[in-house]
């Protein structure tokens, strides 16, 4: 799978490149997006966890795939970090929108309300942390 990293302050953004996400490309998609939970050992008193994922040129993905990226997102809920999907192509997200999948995934129209969503849950992690939940 071929992806480009750009890591900013609070998320790291990862685009894919390739045009097609399939079930043979699962465990892949899981090595790639995975290890970003284990990074903060490797990167002392800074912890960027969070990822936004930008699909904009993903034009068909099948139901496996899909679904393996609501178990990572499901992943990285599970350990306090934030996992955004944004700029998906009309077509991919009505074939979301049909298999009932849509609904699972932290979705948003652009990159930058990604970074709004990540912002937004990070305040709500430290006041989650402040009141000792």
């Amino acid at each position: 799978m071929n992806v480009k990293t750009d890591t900013k302050e609070k998320f790291h953004a990862i685009t894919v490149i390739d045009p097609v996400l399939s079930a043979t490309m699962t465990d892949e998609i899981g090595e790639c997006l995975l290890p970003y939970l284990e990074k903060e050992a490797s990167l002392p008193g800074r912890q960027v966890k969070n990822l936004v994922l930008i699909l904009k040129n993903v034009k068909e993905l099948d139901t496996v795939a899909a679904e393996k990226l609501v178990y990572i997102q499901q992943k990285f809920y599970e350990t306090s970090a934030s996992f955004v999907i944004c700029e998906l192509q009309k077509q991919v997200e009505e074939f979301l929108d049909n298999n009932g999948l849509l609904e699972l995934m932290n979705v948003t129209p652009t990159e930058s309300e990604a970074w709004d969503i990540v912002q937004m849950e990070e305040i709500e992690r430290e006041m989650m942390d402040e009141e000792g939940f």
